[in-house]
């Protein structure tokens, strides 16, 4: 690992300050159970690594009935997931924290490292770019893509957005409160991501010097939600396909739905259609399958990963069944 300055920072604005004084060399640390294997691997090389676990305005859960939920950044996944709150009106994000299946990495990882964490893809992994081009050429088509993306592709970006928690935020039109040197801002959390159209962007749209402090998330009395995970194992894995549902609704009938996607796109991908599908309607198995279906309707599969199609689809049907009350 290349030798690198260590700040640690008690405040959002010291923070702030030790990124933006590296000019673009500096990174943040949260949980590190990401940042700390890129830097091994020489993936990350910064001359600076600004410590954020110290700063006591990133941390903790609080909920309001009018104002809904915030997490604090330095949030870690097992909080989340022991948190009554949480688990009563937003279990879709307690199932997304419990997929990761590592007690490690629950006890450590955060919601903004989750949100934060860079690509899987062994292409970029080992040093060839988001893009993995050599020669001009995408090494993802004609190279081994079994995890690779299916939908939303640029044709040069093939990986896919490894965030366990984004997918249910985004269903749940949660926003992410962001600072930096001018200032703070509030985005949804959907704006956090792009696909790169060249080797100059990254895929997340924080500027030089910004961090995500809290993520604000909107009551869900109202809204039955749920995550549904694909994957080959139950031990720790990255799953091959996953899918959020937020269901608002009117009695027995769907009012609005939002449908996300992860583990299939370079972003969490919003399934509009498919959302609007439901829209209206009683929750049955057949329409959650039509769902589904329309989900991955724009799917198109590189040569050794058609198969995550079929699974993306199921994992539509089985979130919608298991936030309607009816998993099976």
């Amino acid at each position: 690992m290349q030798a690198f300055e260590f700040a640690n920072p008690t405040t959002v604005a010291e923070a702030v300050k030790a990124l933006t004084e590296a000019q673009g060399s500096a990174v943040a640390l949260a949980g590190g159970t990401d940042l700390l294997s890129l830097m091994k691997d020489g993936v990350e090389t910064p001359r600076r690594v600004v410590n954020l676990k110290s700063i006591k305005e990133l941390q903790g859960i609080a909920y309001d009935p009018k104002k809904g939920l915030r997490l604090g950044a330095l949030v870690t996944l097992d909080e989340l997931m022991q948190n009554d709150r949480v688990k009563q009106e937003y279990p879709s994000l307690v199932q997304a924290a419990d997929g990761v299946r590592s007690p490690q990495i629950q006890s450590v990882g955060t919601v903004g490292g989750d949100l934060c964490q860079r690509p899987r893809c062994w292409y970029y992994r080992s040093g060839y770019g988001l893009l993995a081009m050599k020669d001009g050429k995408s090494m993802v088509t004609d190279g081994d893509n079994r995890y690779h993306a299916i939908l939303g592709t640029n044709e040069q970006a093939y990986y896919v957005n490894p965030s366990s928690l984004a997918p249910a935020l985004i269903a749940l039109n949660a926003k992410a409160r962001i600072v930096g040197p001018r200032g703070s801002r509030e985005i949804a959390v959907a704006e956090l991501f792009r696909v790169p159209a060249s080797e100059d962007e990254k895929e997340l749209t924080l500027a030089s010097g910004e961090i995500i402090t809290e993520v604000l998330t909107p009551p869900a009395a109202q809204v039955r939600n749920a995550t549904y995970e694909v994957r080959h194992r139950e031990a720790l894995d990255w799953p091959l396909a996953a899918a959020a549902a937020a269901l608002e609704m009117d009695g027995n009938t769907v009012k609005s739905a939002r449908i996300v996607l992860g583990h299939v796109a370079p972003v969490p991908w919003v399934a509009t259609v498919a959302g609007q599908t439901l829209a209206g309607k009683r929750v049955t198995e057949n329409l959650a399958e039509e769902a589904g279906e329309v989900a991955v309707r724009d799917a198109k599969p590189l040569s050794r990963n058609a198969y995550k199609v079929r699974l993306a689809r199921v994992a539509v049907k089985r979130a919608i069944l298991r936030a309607a009350g009816m998993e099976v």
